[in-house]
């Protein structure tokens, strides 16, 4: 299930990539904010997912 979270937290980061990068290139300032939100959230699961190795071992 670890990789599977991990997985999901990398495709949040680039998804979140994508849609900002689409906002800036047509001046959508909605989309450029969601991009950056999905971004931070991938950043939070993945940085869960490291605690969570941490205190494994």
């Amino acid at each position: 299930m670890a990789a599977d979270e991990k997985s999901q937290a990398k495709t949040e980061q680039a998804k979140g990539k994508i849609k900002e990068a689409a906002g800036r290139a047509v001046g959508n300032e909605r989309l450029t904010a969601e991009g950056r939100a999905d971004q931070t959230k991938g950043d939070a699961r993945q940085a869960k997912e490291k605690t969570k190795d941490v205190f494994k071992h």
